[in-house]
């Protein structure tokens, strides 16, 4: 669990921990499936999802905003966080290594509440970002 993050402690441009994660594996995905009810077979079966125009089976786009997720209440208490939310820009395969990172981007005073904006994404090896938007807290 992340710590209690102090707005005057932050900078404009400050990384979080980088998260990386292991290449991603079918059982991963299947795991995934359980949890979630998603047994699209594009995720699992690689026949249906090569007979559909793929080149295999994909990770969930919502497993990869599970990732990014993870660095996020890995850096911070989760009872900080008013908004979490990215844009899907890119397909992650079997075998693909994510890094999830974010980057401080604001720090406002809204209505008395002090607010930070961080930038999240999600990258394979090659540096093709695979899902990315942002995070906002309270401190």
């Amino acid at each position: 669990m992340g710590a209690k993050i102090e707005f005057d402690k932050l900078e404009i441009g400050q990384e979080l921990p980088v998260l990386k994660l292991e290449a991603i594996k079918h059982a991963d995905l299947v795991r995934y499936a359980g949890a979630s009810g998603d047994f699209n077979p594009i995720h699992n079966d690689k026949d249906f999802a090569i007979s559909n125009g793929l080149d295999g089976t994909i990770a969930h786009g919502m497993y990869v905003m599970a990732q990014i997720g993870r660095l996020c209440t890995n850096w911070v208490d989760q009872r900080q966080i008013r908004f979490f939310g990215v844009k899907f820009k890119a397909m992650t395969k079997l075998g693909q290594v994510l890094t999830c990172k974010g980057t401080v981007k604001r720090k406002k005073e809204d209505n008395g509440e002090r607010l930070v904006t961080v930038s999240v994404e999600a990258v394979d090896a090659g540096g093709e970002v695979k899902a990315g938007g942002d995070l906002i807290i309270s401190c």
